[in-house]
């Protein structure tokens, strides 16, 4: 077998996220896997022969983390407005979803994955709430995804043990390869003690991935927190058992369940008590922060401070398009870049480097991949994006962070998903 050929993409800066910017930056690619990182003069010494790709006046960094969305939502995009209480709007979405069909979430699904990849998103979190799309809409996409399979059980009344072994099943019989599977107990509301003590088990003797959408709502919190509330009677009369409410917070409700570790991917966590910030911390938890629908619910403040303090690992998801408002002449469209300047106009405190990070190394830590995805260093993936640089633009996160529309290059796997409208020219053509 003959040596893996190696290609060399430069680009006025590379931003490699887990050490400072490169000017006149480069980085090799062998195999779908980085194999150098550096300076322009010292990466093409090293590769004498490969071809390059010269990006010109861009900005080469990992390709975005979206941690938490729903692709099979996409096309519901602007058809529930925001409603009275958070318990209104469960009562919409469920409703439109029951009137969907199986053609209308996969093209809704393929729908949101092309607007991923074209605003520079090549991993996504994403809940799957049908499942039976998978794996043909993986084959559909160039995105790397981590399908979470969703369960509940209060309507269906469905034993929780059946409700995990489906899942279960489904999960081993989709092919390895770069996308994977994990389970998602959708929230402590919508399922019983039971279904997340078996989800945290089998997610620990599998090695998997789950998520939890928790202490999303004022309401959530309530239920948990006092055992009453607009939330806990609906869900009553509904015929839950609510015997589970009344002991502390939602999170505190996961703790007791046995689903809080390092595993565990809490959506949302908008709504803390006094000691659930050290309590995630404690326990490795990673949390996802989805600043446009934050605002759409027009929750308090996100705790982001409360929970970096304490050392919680917080990454950024775009949610679902149902829970984004339309800004005026603005389509609405799956955009990571446009959580980072929402999450800046809100906490401009947040450095712009720190809020990349969110968006890359954080979400990598939180999926899984650390040291293989999120950042660019030898060994890790071969998943770039590039991101044009205006003229004069010093602080290259705060312009990437700003940067409006989609990205002119996506690369997953060492192959041009997106293909760039940069030169080629040969090593040493240049100094």
């Amino acid at each position: 077998m003959g040596e893996v050929a190696v290609a060399i993409l430069r680009a006025r800066r590379v931003l490699p996220m887990a050490r400072g910017p490169i000017e006149n930056g480069a980085v090799a690619v062998a195999g779908g896997v980085i194999v150098g990182v550096g300076r322009w003069p010292e990466v093409s010494a090293r590769f004498p022969g490969a071809e390059v790709t010269d990006l010109g006046d861009s900005a080469l960094l990992p390709g975005l983390i979206n941690a938490h969305c729903h692709l099979d939502y996409t096309d519901m995009a602007g058809q529930i407005a925001p409603t009275r209480s958070f318990t209104d709007w469960i009562k919409s979405i469920t409703t439109l979803k029951a009137a969907w069909s199986y053609t209308e979430f996969a093209e809704s699904w393929i729908n949101g994955a092309r607007m991923l990849l074209q605003s520079g998103v090549t991993t996504v979190g994403d809940i799957e709430a049908s499942p039976e799309l998978l794996p043909d809409v993986w084959e559909a996409t160039g995105l790397r995804v981590y399908s979470f399979l969703e369960m509940t059980g209060i309507r269906s009344r469905r034993a929780p043990r059946d409700i995990l072994q489906e899942a279960v099943t489904k999960i081993d019989s989709l092919p390895a390869g770069r996308c994977a599977a994990g389970l998602s107990p959708h929230a402590p509301y919508s399922t019983l003690p039971e279904l997340l003590q078996l989800s945290a088990r089998v997610a620990a003797e599998r090695d998997w991935r789950v998520t939890c959408h928790v202490a999303e709502s004022a309401q959530e919190f309530e239920m948990f927190a006092s055992g009453g509330g607009e939330l806990h009677e609906w869900l009553r009369r509904n015929e839950r058992d609510m015997s589970d409410c009344g002991h502390g917070s939602p999170v505190e409700h996961l703790e007791q369940n046995g689903l809080l570790s390092e595993r565990l991917l809490a959506i949302h966590v908008n709504y803390l008590d006094a000691r659930d910030a050290d309590l995630l911390a404690r326990r490795g938890v990673n949390v996802v922060h989805c600043p446009r629908s934050h605002a759409y619910f027009k929750h308090r403040a996100f705790p982001l401070g409360e929970l970096t303090r304490a050392g919680v690992n917080v990454c950024l998801g775009t949610d679902s398009l149902v829970t984004v408002q339309k800004e005026w002449k603005q389509p609405l469209i799956l955009d990571l870049f446009a959580e980072l300047r929402t999450l800046a106009a809100a906490m401009p405190a947040v450095t712009p480097e720190e809020l990349l990070k969110m968006a890359t190394l954080n979400g990598a830590r939180a999926l899984g991949y650390a040291g293989r995805l999120g950042e660019i260093t030898e060994g890790a993936f071969a998943d770039l994006i590039v991101a044009p640089l205006p003229t004069g633009a010093r602080d290259t996160c705060e312009a990437v962070v700003h940067h409006p529309g989609p990205v002119p290059g996506v690369m997953i796997d060492g192959l041009w998903v997106v293909q760039p409208t940069g030169k080629l020219s040969s090593i040493g053509a240049e100094n």
